[in-house]
């Protein structure tokens, strides 16, 4: 079903691991792109990338999605230049420290809370108007399946990614009568600089997530997505929970050695 082609598209987070898989996901299916991050330079490499592959130009710009008034700004440019999303993939996030609740750090905690949740705040807020005011489009949030379940450490993280679900749920009540649909596909463990962010840089401590199994990759969560954006405009899949087949839930893994 070709309900992407010609579609205007924004992801967040576009730079890097699941929102560039997205991004290159939605460019093979013919939409029109929108993609933002904080690192501009690596926004210009995929615009180069995707624009050899299929011929367009995405549209491209700098945006923290904590910046609220920047945000907002960005909502302004869009509509100025006529650009309404037909979708939108609210992919920025990130986890920083496994401290327990009561060793933390309150920057790692700002950082979490401020981008998981305030920044999905923030860019919906800007955005779902535009689709309101259309009648149409799809909003798909990136959760995990540490909103589901917590495990040690995770503490703060665990509570952004239970409230993306919570915000997911509450936009979709919101919508209820718009045609905008709403959903959250919630990874389990993929390989992308996820853990190389939580660790502060430290990538030896990071590739050690990923040993003795093969995790997903950013390409499996483009392709859930581009499942969810598919089905018919009379279904909506409210959330899909997606694992490697080694991991059960946060902590039943098959690890070799």
């Amino acid at each position: 079903m070709d309900v992407i082609i010609g579609k205007t598209a924004l992801v967040t987070g576009a730079s890097s691991g699941i929102g560039m898989a997205c991004a290159e996901m939605l460019a093979s299916e013919g939409a029109r792109l929108v993609l933002v991050a904080r690192r501009l330079e690596r926004l210009e490499e995929l615009r180069a990338k995707i624009g050899a592959v299929n011929g367009h130009e995405a549209l491209i710009r700098h945006l923290d999605v904590r910046d609220r008034d920047d945000v907002l700004k960005f909502s302004g440019e869009l509509k100025g230049l006529g650009i309404s999303p037909d979708i939108l993939i609210n992919n920025a996030g990130l986890s920083s420290g496994l401290d327990k609740l009561h060793e933390g750090d309150f920057e790692d905690w700002d950082k979490m809370i401020d981008t998981n949740v305030k920044g999905l705040l923030n860019v919906s807020r800007a955005m779902i108007p535009l689709m309101v005011e259309r009648g149409s489009g799809h909003i798909v949030n990136i959760g995990s399946v540490a909103g589901h379940q917590v495990y040690p450490g995770g503490n703060v993280y665990n509570a952004t990614k239970f409230a993306v679900r919570a915000l997911t749920e509450g936009m979709s009540i919101d919508l209820l009568g718009t045609r905008v649909r709403v959903s959250c596909v919630s990874p389990g463990a993929v390989q992308t600089e996820f853990s190389e962010v939580r660790f502060h840089g430290d990538r030896d401590r990071a590739e050690k997530v990923y040993k003795g199994y093969k995790p997903l990759g950013a390409e499996d969560i483009a392709e859930a997505i581009r499942y969810v954006l598919k089905t018919p405009e009379h279904v909506n899949i409210l959330e899909l929970v997606i694992l490697p087949t080694a991991q059960r839930n946060v902590y039943c893994w098959d690890r070799e050695g």
